[in-house]
């Protein structure tokens, strides 16, 4: 079937793809080590035959259903599950519903899931679990568009941690505070606010688990370690535009990735965007 794929620009690949049966399809790589790939669809009619793929899949349906077969076995997408399909493992897929469906999937290397966890993903790749439906949504959203990569490597531990959880049939541990890691996890976000971070590269330095680190952060100060340090840059751009520069020298000052991501996060602190904030407006 015809289809109109065209690249999308910007610094990773970004494909969107329309045609009669899939109005809205797009893929791409965002700069976070672990997701191999970003893929949005919505199918009406297309099936897909049995394949694999060299990945973890994690699945949620916004609309409609998926019906799949998964080692001889059908299983089904409601809305309020994560669907979590193994590497090398043959599956297929088709629509439940006669107005198809809307997913939004993850492909993930093995260092986010290690391979003895393929044998209990196979047995039950369905998770109901709204918690974790609402943490994979969320890690979409900050995946939609550069310059907020330490959120998303934050959430992706800890989708990481709650599927690890799931497939080993464990209780999620309480999290153990540990003031000493939050305030040097606070001493290197103060030292990075405009070049940035990594949560591996804090991890590293810190001699700590990403999932740790976050936890402690979060416990410490009642904010997750992301926030804190774009609330951070936000505070720089506004003392920068008050002292006149533009928001274009402002986003780069401050540490966005560019206008446009400053504009996103100033407006959602402060209630207005850059320029009129400059022009007292």
């Amino acid at each position: 079937m015809p289809r109109d794929c065209r690249p999308r620009p910007g610094p990773v690949l970004y494909v969107s793809c329309v045609a009669a049966d899939q109005p809205e399809v797009s893929a791409w790589r965002p700069s976070v080590p672990g997701v191999v790939e970003v893929f949005h669809a919505r199918f009406t009619e297309y099936a897909y035959p049995m394949h694999v793929h060299d990945a973890w899949t994690l699945l949620i349906v916004d609309d409609g259903a998926v019906r799949y077969d998964l080692d001889r076995h059908e299983h089904g997408t409601p809305r309020d599950t994560v669907t979590l399909l193994p590497p090398h493992v043959p599956h297929n897929g088709s629509p439940a519903t006669p107005h198809g469906f809307r997913k939004r999937v993850l492909y993930l290397d093995g260092s986010r899931l290690s391979h003895d966890l393929i044998g209990p993903a196979v047995d039950r790749p369905d998770l109901r679990d709204p918690g974790l439906r609402a943490q994979v949504g969320a890690l979409h959203r900050v995946l939609a568009g550069p310059g907020d990569e330490l959120a998303a490597e934050s959430g992706l531990v800890l989708v990481g941690e709650r599927l690890r959880d799931h497939l080993r049939h464990r209780d999620p541990e309480p999290p153990r505070p540990d003031p000493l890691l939050a305030r040097r996890l606070r001493e290197l976000l103060d030292e990075h606010l405009t070049d940035g971070l990594t949560l591996t590269e804090a991890a590293a330095l810190l001699h700590a688990h990403p999932a740790h680190l976050v936890r402690a952060f979060s416990g410490a100060y009642g904010i997750a370690p992301h926030r804190y340090l774009t609330s951070r840059r936000v505070g720089r751009a506004r003392r920068l535009l008050l002292d006149g520069l533009t928001p274009g020298e402002v986003a780069v000052a401050s540490g966005f990735y560019d206008q446009a991501h400053l504009t996103r996060h100033f407006k959602k602190l402060v209630g207005v965007t850059p320029g009129r904030y400059r022009n007292g407006a």
